[in-house]
């Protein structure tokens, strides 16, 4: 090509097109995150949250397709999940290996002091990105290196997030049946190949539901455990039919567990704290207290020692260990209440049965965490983890570079069936996350063809026509930008 432009044996726009093509074309592949062939394809991955499935609800009745996950893949006794274990906080944990703090979904219920916004589950303002993008979550992350997702109504994944959706995915619908939500996965997963996802989530909102309104020590909780079950037999069943469940490495586990209420262990701020003096932001048991301008000493005074089976902690003061002080969507003062008591302003509010949100340490709290494939070892029981573990974990088998957590591949490494080395991966990652190289590639490729063009005109017009050595060359930089959106 240099010849040619030497020589002027080619027009100077066809060879800086020839030039330019493989820089723009690599450059367009990257930034839509289509597949890159030069690499092994990518293990498939489907994470599954049945929410608010306690740990040992595996052993509490028969659940054989449990046990059958069990016996065949891997299983973590004890896995402590983020604080505080609500739904949405941990659930964004999962897919970000981030606690709530870095990642910013603090709560079920939020105030953000900067934005001047409400946050609730139950309204339309989790569809506002900006409660989001303080993390990137993996679906996110696997498009952006060349991969594909598919999200069945995972909490924020019907949320535009630094600019994407996953690839495919359901909008929030609960009255969307669990069968239904499988088979849509299924259908993602064994897409023909340029369409196929390698990355899924499922959610189900049982048996989180039932525990609330019956309470984990119900034996009515029984039959719902059994259901969750055969559930899970059910979407089992569909990845053998689709002849996925060799391939596809299934991550089973829960946001959250569930512990028993009881009707005479309630807490009534009215007792302590005029409301007058305060805005009441997030639901029992992790209370947010937002005190009214100036109010800060005198609403923590009432509440530091009201009653003994509360604790109130300024901001400041949370323990580290919780990882919840540095957001300012966390409340300059919370209270957190003693496993199986309840914090309300007055008997009025209603009153449920069951309850999460406890500090993380508590086994009532923990979530069961069962998983099999091809990455996983077989009938292998690990004693303990964390939840952010997962992340990276999930990362190494989807063959991606995890964005920074605060989770670690080297406490999960013996889950899997070949052991991670420091310094190569299984398998390449397609794309290096958020590189810089393609764009890069491209500013100094088309500084070498405008160096190039520049010698082949100096050149052209000194021996063709000297009599316009005098006049001002155009500069064809601008047009190189404007023509590539640069």
């Amino acid at each position: 090509m240099l010849g040619c432009l030497l020589r002027g044996g080619c027009g100077p726009v066809v060879c800086l097109w020839t030039l330019l093509l493989p820089l723009v074309s690599l450059h367009r592949l990257n930034q839509h995150g289509l597949r890159d062939h030069s690499v092994p394809d990518r293990p498939k991955l489907l994470l599954v949250s049945f929410d608010g499935f306690r740990w040992d609800y595996v052993d509490r009745v028969p659940t054989p397709n449990f046990h059958s996950l069990m016996n065949e893949g891997v299983t973590v006794e004890q896995v402590e999940n983020a604080y505080i274990t609500k739904t949405f906080p941990d659930h964004y944990s999962l897919v970000t290996g981030l606690y709530a703090e870095t990642h910013g979904i603090v709560a079920n219920e939020m105030y953000d002091p900067t934005l001047n916004r409400s946050f609730s589950m139950e309204t339309d303002s989790i569809y506002d990105s900006r409660w989001w993008e303080e993390a990137v979550p993996l679906w996110v992350t696997i498009q952006k290196a060349g991969g594909r997702s598919g999200a069945a109504m995972w909490p924020g994944s019907d949320v535009k997030i630094h600019g994407l959706y996953p690839t495919q995915y359901l909008p929030y619908n609960a009255s969307v049946s669990f069968e239904t939500r499988v088979e849509r996965i299924i259908e993602w997963l064994s897409a023909p190949k340029e369409e196929a996802v390698d990355f899924g989530v499922l959610y189900w909102e049982e048996p989180d539901k039932s525990g609330h309104s019956l309470g984990p020590q119900s034996p009515r909780m029984d039959a719902v455990i059994v259901d969750i079950d055969e559930k899970l037999g059910f979407l089992i069943n569909e990845l053998k039919k689709a002849r996925l469940y060799e391939t596809v490495n299934l991550i089973v586990t829960s946001d959250h567990g569930m512990t028993q209420l009881f009707s005479d262990k309630i807490i009534e701020l009215d007792e302590y704290v005029s409301r007058d003096l305060y805005t009441w932001v997030d639901k029992s048991p992790v209370v947010g207290i937002l005190p009214k301008e100036g109010k800060l000493e005198e609403v923590y005074s009432k509440l530091v020692d009201a009653n003994p089976n509360m604790v109130a902690y300024k901001k400041k003061d949370i323990p580290e260990h919780f990882h919840y002080r540095h957001n300012i969507r966390i409340m300059p003062i919370i209270l957190e209440a003693k496993e199986g008591w309840t914090i309300v302003q007055n008997r009025t509010a209603p009153f449920m049965l069951g309850n999460h949100g406890y500090d993380n340490t508590l086994r009532s709290m923990q979530p069961v965490f069962v998983a099999r494939g091809p990455a996983f070892r077989r009938d292998y029981v690990k004693i303990s983890m964390r939840s952010v573990d997962i992340y990276p974990l999930m990362c190494h088998i989807l063959a991606i570079h995890p964005l920074p957590n605060n989770g670690s591949l080297l406490n999960v490494k013996d889950l899997l069936s070949q052991q991670p080395t420091p310094s190569t991966p299984s398998i390449p990652p397609r794309v290096k996350e958020y590189s810089y190289a393609p764009v890069m590639g491209s500013f100094f490729g088309v500084l070498m063809v405008v160096g190039f063009l520049v010698v082949y005109i100096r050149q052209v017009t000194l021996k063709q026509l000297p009599s316009l050595k005098h006049r001002s060359r155009e500069m064809s930089q601008p047009l190189l930008q404007e023509d590539l959106h640069l």
